[in-house]
């Protein structure tokens, strides 16, 4: 059986009923990973918005240079 943890309250979910897939996350050297989370925690998890960060100083970046 796969460990799951969950990504609103970081702890295991050790009842394969109470898991919730939430989305893939790609990795940068590899497959990357599920986002789980509890049943009850499904609709405060939020996403994380590094990448959409990463991009947005990327993109200001580029419109800066002459």
């Amino acid at each position: 059986m796969t460990l799951r943890f969950c990504r609103y309250c970081d702890e295991p979910i050790t009842d394969p009923d109470d898991a919730v897939h939430l989305w893939h996350e790609e990795g940068m050297s590899g497959p990357g990973r599920e986002v789980w989370a509890h049943r009850e925690h499904v609709g405060l998890v939020e996403p994380d918005t590094t990448l959409v960060r990463l991009l947005a100083r990327v993109l200001i970046a580029e419109r800066r240079r002459p």
